[in-house]
């Protein structure tokens, strides 16, 4: 399991100030055209991994209604999903 997945690339967290942080490559960024400043989502996937995708105001928006909908209206989703 410790394999590297393909096209994968590692970062390490380091020490910035009194936070930590990643450091990503300037190829990184360029490929998914992100520059200083931009936010992203941070999305916990299931065995500890998680998805970073770019900050999407409308996909925010978007997220914000499904929680409070999956919220209001749980036990429907699961009578559903039987």
């Amino acid at each position: 399991m410790n394999e590297k997945p393909r096209d994968a690339e590692f970062v390490q967290i380091k020490k910035i100030g009194n936070s930590l942080g990643l450091i990503l490559s300037k190829d990184i960024l360029s490929r998914l055209k992100l520059k200083e400043g931009d936010k992203l989502f941070i999305v916990e996937q299931t065995e500890r991994g998680v998805r970073l995708s770019p900050y999407d105001p409308k996909h925010a928006k978007a997220m914000e209604i499904a929680r409070r909908s999956f919220s209001i209206y749980a036990d429907t989703y699961k009578a559903l999903a039987k």
